[in-house]
């Protein structure tokens, strides 16, 4: 499991996606410089519940397994751009630097 620093790190930064926006696992390890999508899902399996979870998605748009039906209730109040039942990444997407 991802050590303290790295959990805080990835937390952090999920606070801060926006409403209607998301982060994959993957484009988070980037932006954070350390780790791969592998220990980002680690992180967020055994600390997310306090964040905005259902913002962190595969890279395809695939919403977290086990809690689709939650994660895509939010995602439709949020006006979150959705392809089906997938997120719609070319819209959705969001990066940090983003102003």
């Amino acid at each position: 499991m991802a050590d303290e620093e790295y959990a805080e790190m990835v937390l952090d930064l999920v606070e801060r996606i926006p409403p209607g926006r998301v982060m994959s696992y993957g484009a988070i390890a980037e932006y954070l410089g350390r780790g791969g999508p592998r220990q980002v899902g680690a992180v967020m399996s055994h600390y997310g519940g306090g964040v905005p979870w259902h913002r962190v998605v595969a890279s395809n748009g695939r919403l977290v397994p086990g809690h689709e039906t939650e994660a895509l209730r939010r995602h439709r109040s949020e006006g979150t751009p959705l392809r089906g039942e997938k997120i719609d990444m070319r819209s959705a997407a969001w990066w940090p630097d983003e102003s």
